[in-house]
């Protein structure tokens, strides 16, 4: 299990991680004295556990438990707090555990079977799917992602196959396929590499318990997946079935969030799918706005804040998630983040494009100054 620790003692943070690290195979990923940071790392993340002291000088640990409830509610909380009468308010907010400083092994020790027990729970078994956000990778799709290992003997296999989920359901002429693939080889060459890669692409297949063909024909191959679905589809199956966002869909809208974990193959690089991946970008970023502005209409801000934070983590040079969050924070009263945000954006322009932030910013921005020094 991979766990965030969150509070603004360091010296705490460090003892805790050393007695996870002694009592069980909790593997510590991140661990935070500024509690907007550890928010970030969170949403980056998506670790199985957070420990979240209560008590911090910037935000409270039962605010930040509640955005993170919101936002991933398979993520489990566990209180950190020096105080035992934040018990009752630690289970009121339906978090796994609290437990108290000093930590005590054996108390630290049921805590983490509790989790433990829970997460075994859920890892359910539902849908075989291929995942192309991101990257390639094979998947059980349910409560919880279960990654599935397949051995690719060459990345031009593994590439190919790609490249025929790109064209799931449609045959494909070989010699496109020559084209893109060995271009600079002589014809009888590229056919021989042809075919001993479709042969390794089979037996990699052979490896999983996924019933995907390949089609032959005279001149062309199709890869039929059966009762195997892609993230994409999926995605955009539901996207379609549900364009607006309500009370009663809401949840069905963020698991189709998460469900896009980064831009399509990103982390392979193809150059053939780029235009699919711009378009699917596109729609992503618009599903998360129309989240977004339903949590700003409904004034759920801090919903609204964990989204555009998550916008600005994967297109961090986009001026407009700097600037809604400013405005979402100056509505919480968080004088620090608001401050904070300009300072990041002001940042990122003169560091990228040797600019400075939009007129409309800076005067907003300066009205709000304004407004401070007067309180």
């Amino acid at each position: 299990m991979r766990a965030i620790l969150i509070d603004d003692e360091l010296l705490t943070l460090d003892f805790l991680e050393r007695k996870l690290n002694q009592l069980s195979k909790i593997n510590v990923i991140g661990k935070y004295t500024n509690p907007h940071e550890g928010l970030i790392a969170v949403i980056k993340e998506e670790p199985d556990i957070v420990f979240l002291d209560i008590e911090m000088p910037e935000t409270t640990g039962m605010t930040l438990a509640k955005e993170i409830q919101k936002a991933f509610p398979t993520i489990k909380i566990v209180f950190v707090t020096g105080f035992e009468e934040y018990a009752v308010n630690a289970f009121e907010l339906q978090v796994e555990d609290y437990v108290l400083k000093p930590f005590d092994d054996e108390r630290l020790m049921k805590t983490i079977a509790r989790i433990s027990n829970h997460t075994m729970k859920k890892m359910t078994k539902h849908i075989k799917m291929i995942c192309c956000f991101q990257q390639l990778s094979f998947t059980y799709y349910g409560t919880k992602q279960e990654a599935i290992d397949v051995n690719w003997r060459t990345s031009k296999a593994r590439e190919l196959f790609a490249f025929l989920v790109h064209h799931r359901g449609q045959f494909v002429r070989k010699d496109i396929i020559l084209e893109h693939f060995w271009a600079d080889s002589t014809i009888k060459n590229a056919y021989a590499q042809l075919y001993s890669t479709i042969y390794q692409i089979r037996k990699s297949l052979a490896t999983v318990d996924f019933n995907i063909k390949i089609i032959s024909s005279d001149n062309s191959y199709k890869l039929e997946l059966n009762d195997v679905v892609t993230d994409v589809d999926l995605w955009k199956k539901d996207l379609e079935e549900i364009p607006f966002v309500t009370k009663e869909n809401i949840k069905r809208h963020k698991e189709l969030l998460e469900l896009y974990r980064g831009d399509y193959f990103e982390e392979e690089g193809y150059l053939w799918a780029e235009n699919e991946k711009n378009r699917l970008h596109v729609d992503w970023l618009d599903h998360l706005m129309k989240i977004a502005d339903y949590y700003i209409n409904i004034e759920k801000h801090g919903e609204a804040i964990i989204l555009y934070l998550k916008m600005q983590e994967i297109l961090p040079y986009k001026e407009e998630s700097y600037f809604k969050l400013m405005k979402l924070y100056h509505t919480f009263g968080d004088r620090y983040s608001v401050m904070d945000q300009y300072k990041r954006l002001k940042g990122m322009l003169n560091e990228e494009y040797g600019t400075e932030p939009s007129q409309e910013i800076e005067q907003w921005f300066k009205e709000w100054e304004q407004a401070q020094a007067k309180k």
